[in-house]
């Protein structure tokens, strides 16, 4: 099956009706291993216990910027090839990525508080990460402030591809800037620095949270859908009413005209 094919909202709501069982299933199963595995790491001989806040701010941190990347491919199906699921994909990211960013950040201040001695710090990478927080809310506001889905659709999509601007600068921040987050240690030029011990937890954590976007989003995309024709039907709805009372009306001042006469 294409993307043209899952264009018919009804081919897609059936395929994701059998695909999202199966995907949660996976998702809490990796969880469940990546959680076990993170609980067995050894402390890190600087860092001690609280090393193992990586494995649950790493994730986040990365589908942070992987949903708003999601969400720049599906604004280009917005404006460019106009795919009929492009803006609910879009619009059903949104709320999913800023809780990712919500608690990149959060893990990311309770990690930095032992290791920097502070909660917070106007660096680079904080600074970023915190602005793409701000331009997830901004998204989710900028859809609910206007009434029409399609000029939504657009205004969003256009601020969205604006705002991947914002990726390679977080990506890059630490080796552009002097900044007081570390370098990147997993995904970099010479492989990995991380532990054998380390490195395997991460991944598998990094893969269920992926899965548990992918499950999240399918079942928001199906919830807009179904939504959306909610509001359709009651607006015909509203139309018939409309019409069958203003015939209403109608009738009954040309039976007052014809009784007048």
């Amino acid at each position: 099956m294409t993307l043209i094919d899952l264009a018919n909202p009804t081919r897609f709501l059936a395929l994701t009706a059998r695909l999202l069982p199966w995907l949660a299933a996976a998702t809490v199963i990796l969880l469940a291993i990546g959680l076990y595995q993170s609980a067995l790491a050894p402390d890190d001989y600087q860092q001690g216990a609280t090393v193992k806040i990586m494995f649950i701010h790493v994730p986040n941190a990365w589908l942070s910027m992987f949903v708003w990347g999601v969400m720049s491919i599906a604004s280009l199906g917005t404006l460019v090839w106009r795919h009929p699921l492009a803006d609910v994909a879009a619009k059903a990211a949104a709320p999913i990525g800023a809780s990712f960013t919500f608690l990149a950040l959060l893990t990311g201040s309770l990690w930095g508080r032992p290791m920097w001695g502070t909660y917070w710090e106007w660096d680079a990478r904080l600074t970023s990460v915190l602005i793409l927080f701000l331009m997830y809310l901004g998204l989710m506001a900028l859809w609910r402030a206007v009434d029409d889905p399609s000029r939504a659709a657009r205004a969003a999509a256009v601020l969205t591809l604006v705002g991947a601007i914002n990726l390679p600068i977080i990506k890059f921040s630490v080796d552009w800037w002097n900044t007081l987050h570390q370098p990147a240690s997993v995904m970099r030029m010479g492989g990995s620095t991380l532990d054998k011990s380390f490195l395997v937890p991460l991944l598998v954590m990094a893969i269920a949270f992926t899965l548990l976007f992918v499950t999240l989003h399918l079942a928001a995309m199906r919830n807009e859908i179904l939504r959306r024709r909610v509001r359709s039907l009651q607006m015909m709805q509203a139309s018939r009413i409309a019409f069958s009372t203003e015939m209403g009306t109608g009738s009954r001042e040309e039976n007052a005209s014809k009784g007048a006469a």
